[in-house]
């Protein structure tokens, strides 16, 4: 592995949150973002080649050094990492609910969950899940809220086009009896 292949897992392995390529850039100078990405493909070959317990992972318009899948049941029983508070069901479906049909109004959360939202969407704008993402041009122009990229980061996608399509969760929810039917 050459020097820039290892300067990047320096950087990635001391940052707390995803780096993006444009961060990284900030490392290698003279780098186009092509050198860099050829430097992260490199990087992530020589942990799947290696056989590393950590992989390089896109996620959240970044990259980062994440755990492998299969060793996390372990790490996570040895309560060896400082883990997050959980969210609450009330917070993962207003979650759901922004993420899936955002940009939103708290009404229209509101609407779906059946029960007021307030102190739901303020807990998930402090821990920053969710930001304001503008205002509606309806009567009293309310604050509309979309996800953020640390909503990306806690569910470990790159882009919010990579959650699962409502079609899907209607299939995973019938009984097995029904699946296969029309």
């Amino acid at each position: 592995m050459n020097q820039h292949p290892q300067l990047l897992e320096a950087a990635l392995f001391s940052a707390v949150h995803p780096l993006s390529v444009s961060d990284l850039k900030k490392l290698m100078r003279d780098a186009s973002t092509g050198e860099v990405r050829a430097a992260l493909d490199e990087l992530r070959e020589h942990y799947d080649q290696e056989g590393h317990g950590v992989e390089l992972v896109e996620v959240a318009d970044g990259f980062q050094i994440m755990t492998r899948p299969e060793h996390a049941e372990a790490i996570a029983d040895a309560r060896i990492v400082f883990r997050p508070r959980k969210l609450s069901r009330a917070a993962l479906e207003s979650l759901a609910v922004i993420a899936y049909r955002q940009p939103v109004s708290r009404g229209e959360i509101e609407d779906v969950r059946g029960v007021s939202a307030d102190g739901v969407l303020r807990m998930l704008l402090d821990r920053e899940f969710i930001q304001v993402a503008g205002r509606a041009d309806g009567l009293g122009r309310p604050l509309l809220y979309g996800t953020t990229a640390k909503f990306l980061e806690l569910l470990g996608l790159s882009e919010i086009s990579a959650l699962p399509q409502l079609e899907e969760f209607s299939v995973a929810l019938r009984p097995p009896s029904e699946v296969g039917e029309p």
